[in-house]
């Protein structure tokens, strides 16, 4: 059986596979409304409060922090729980705003259409 990691193990482990890791690059789904480009991608095993949306003059970037990095002996690791970024060229048309929601594992970003109205930075509500 193993041993219980104490929280102050758990971060300091944390953070230094989080300085360490690539991160992970994350698939999307796109398509266009009258009224918003929307993007969706997969954000497994993280919360609203560690994922942060950017919108800037024709480009998108999305990232999640590595939520946990706990020391484990896996039989099988194919991913981790966040480290999870992308960036995405905008087309013409899209920059108005950004709406920003995480359900279910799920990002859903919307940025309005109409003209670029500034840089802005949000997390997911």
């Amino acid at each position: 059986m193993a041993e219980r990691l104490t929280n102050q193990e758990v971060s300091e482990a944390t953070a230094t596979a989080e300085a360490e890791m690539i991160p992970q690059r994350v698939p999307v789904n796109m398509y266009e409304t009258p009224a918003a480009l929307v993007v969706l991608a997969p954000f497994p095993a993280v919360t609203s409060g560690d994922v942060t949306v950017e919108l800037r003059q024709g480009q998108l970037r999305f990232f999640a922090r590595l939520r946990s990095a706990a020391p484990r002996k896996h039989l099988l690791r194919e991913w981790d729980y966040g480290g999870y970024e992308r960036e995405l060229d905008l087309p013409e048309g899209f920059g108005a705003g950004l709406e920003v929601s995480l359900v279910n594992g799920q990002l859903v970003m919307r940025v309005l259409r109409g003209d670029f109205a500034g840089d802005e930075t949000v997390t997911p509500s």
